[in-house]
C-alpha cells in the first residue's frame, strides 16, 4: 500500500478547511484514511490557528515510507520553521522575565 499525505477539503463554498490525512494513494481525495496528523485553515487571520499540524506523526509516517503532495510538503515546511522560531524565542522570553522580575 503506498501512503501518501495530503489534504482533505471540507468546509462551505469559499470557506475553505483541509484536514491533513495519510491516505492510500488509491483512495480518493476525500475519501478512506489512515490517520489525521493536522490541519489546515487558510483563511484564518492568526498564524498559529491557520497551520496545526502533528509534527511527531508526521515524521513518523514520512519515516515509514509514506510520500507528501507538494502542498503538504510546504504546509511541513513551514510547520517547522515556526517550530523552530518558537523554539528559540521560548528560552529569550524566560531570560528576560526572569530579568525582569529581579
Amino acid at each position: 500500500m503506498a501512503l501518501k499525505i495530503r489534504l482533505q477539503r471540507g468546509g462551505a463554498t469559499h470557506n475553505p478547511h483541509y484536514r491533513m490525512v495519510v491516505a492510500d494513494s488509491r483512495s480518493r481525495r476525500d475519501g478512506r484514511f489512515v490517520e489525521v496528523v493536522g490541519t489546515y485553515a487558510p483563511k484564518d487571520k492568526k498564524e498559529d490557528k491557520q497551520i496545526v499540524l502533528k509534527l511527531d506523526r508526521i515524521e513518523h509516517w514520512l519515516g515509514v515510507g509514506a510520500q507528501p503532495s507538494d502542498t503538504a510538503r510546504s504546509l511541513i515546511k513551514r510547520a517547522r520553521r515556526r517550530a523552530a522560531k518558537e523554539g528559540a524565542e521560548a528560552p529569550a522570553a524566560e531570560t528576560a522575565g526572569a530579568t525582569a522580575a529581579e
